[in-house]
């Protein structure tokens, strides 16, 4: 009974969603009770029941502009790239950019690794919501999360598109219910917007509204993460895609929940200009300037979500790693530590275990020559309620560490670990002063319950 007792309890969930799908108590402050979004935008979210268990919730996601927009995209690196992927791939390409109308979204399922039957599913299911639209040219970007291969229960999927279709709607519950047709094992639904202008029209108000899902099998490039963002502000195609790729090599690029990537990562953008305005083109424009620092900082707090919503996470820590001689070899190493089971664990335990990130620093690979100088390092804890820097290692010499001190630190939610490589203008040699930040979450027991009956 000793035996059975323990094993029951090792698979309650405490981090986890809830059987009933209901938000976790301590999740619930990032639900957004109101919003600001783009004008011209319609979205649903409707129940197809794409996994038999799922009998009530929804899982089908639609996004639609009234208009054509400028759309652009970043995909997954994974060599085996899912149907949607492939296929929005191709839309993209043949479209240029131009004249996409919605975006189509199932979770339960992730079309990937399903041959040719796949790819057809993926056409169908684009093609589809085009027909709601008298379309006949692909209009459609698809996007599939889920189990990976099986097939889609395509003839579910395709029989209820006309019932998305018919309940587009642009208020802020309609936002909050298609951000929650697209969750996985997500906890709650990830759903931002935001309001800013633009240095050519100060008086007028544009719209930026994004939604995004993923909880596990996270890292770059990209993971099982899926995102979607939509503006009123007039971009080019070919700005667009720019300004999307900056933003999501410092955002959704640099996360991390477990070190994996996946087959389906796809964040894509839609810009139909209906605030008006002159359109955004050029990169050597101060309206370009504007809207990547805008972009960035909006796609940053997404993409925060999803390594707050990380499968079994305790903990969101913000990785820091300062002076060093060019940003790619700042964030490899951010990436390094970020990636850490050693020093994942070592947080879910309340360990100030720095010799684990110190290892994981050194062993990085692909960094400038020079840039990790033992006698140059140093690492702290940065606590985020605003008390003193608890130092670890300084210029190579280990400090004497107040454990007392180090265990009250970690046993708050929020934690950066700063790395100081020395190269800055305190640096001997002067390397440079670039910096790097990852985000990313502890490894829990609740991360191996989760996953080791994901598909079963």
């Amino acid at each position: 009974m000793a035996a059975f007792a323990r094993m029951v309890k090792g698979q309650v969930r405490n981090y986890s969603a809830p059987l009933d799908m209901a938000i976790p108590a301590s999740k619930q402050k990032y639900i957004p009770s109101s919003g600001s979004y783009p004008k011209g935008f319609l979205v649903s979210g409707t129940h197809v029941g794409v996994k038999a268990s799922n009998t009530k919730f929804p899982d089908l996601a639609l996004i639609s502009s009234e208009t054509p927009c400028s759309a652009a995209a970043v995909f997954t690196t994974n060599k085996f790239q899912a149907a949607p992927v492939q296929v929005s791939k191709k839309t993209l390409q043949s479209r240029q950019g131009q004249g996409i109308r919605s975006v189509v979204i199932n979770s339960g399922c992730a079309n990937a690794v399903t041959g040719k039957g796949g790819l057809e599913d993926a056409v169908n299911m684009g093609s589809k919501v085009d027909e709601c639209y008298g379309l006949s040219e692909p209009s459609t970007l698809v996007m599939s999360t889920g189990v990976i291969g099986q097939r889609l229960p395509i003839s579910k999927i395709l029989d209820k598109i006309p019932t998305a279709h018919a309940n587009l709607a642009s208020t802020h519950d309609a936002w909050l219910t298609t951000a929650r047709a697209i969750c996985t094992t997500d906890t709650f639904p990830k759903l931002l917007s935001r309001t800013f202008t633009l240095p050519s029209s100060p008086g007028r108000t544009y719209s930026l509204a994004g939604m995004t899902k993923g909880a596990g099998m996270i890292h770059p490039n990209m993971a099982t993460l899926l995102g979607v963002l939509c503006t009123d502000a007039p971009i080019d195609p070919s700005a667009l895609q720019s300004l999307l790729k900056h933003s999501v090599s410092r955002s959704f690029n640099s996360i991390s929940v477990d070190g994996d990537t996946s087959t389906n990562d796809t964040v894509a953008i839609l810009a139909n200009g209906a605030a008006g305005g002159a359109p955004i083109s050029s990169p050597a424009s101060d309206d370009y300037a504007a809207m990547q620092d805008i972009l960035t900082s909006f796609a940053q707090s997404l993409s925060q979500l999803v390594v707050r919503d990380g499968e079994g996470a305790t903990k969101f820590v913000t990785v820091r790693v300062q002076n060093s001689p060019d940003y790619e070899s700042a964030r490899l190493i951010a990436s390094t530590i970020a990636r850490s089971p050693l020093v994942k664990t070592a947080l879910y335990g309340r360990d100030a275990n720095w010799g684990r990130i110190l290892c994981a620093i050194g062993y990085t690979q692909g960094v400038a020559p020079g840039t990790v100088v033992p006698e140059r390092t140093s690492v702290s804890f940065n606590p985020v309620d605003g008390s003193p820097v608890l130092k670890l290692l300084v210029n190579g010499e280990p400090e004497q560490v107040d454990e007392e001190r180090a265990s009250v630190i970690l046993q708050e939610e929020d934690l950066e670990i700063v790395v100081d490589l020395g190269g800055g203008e305190k640096g001997e040699q002067g390397l440079g002063g670039e910096e790097a930040v990852y985000w990313f979450c502890d490894f829990s027991h609740e991360y191996v319950t989760i996953n080791g009956d994901y598909r079963t």
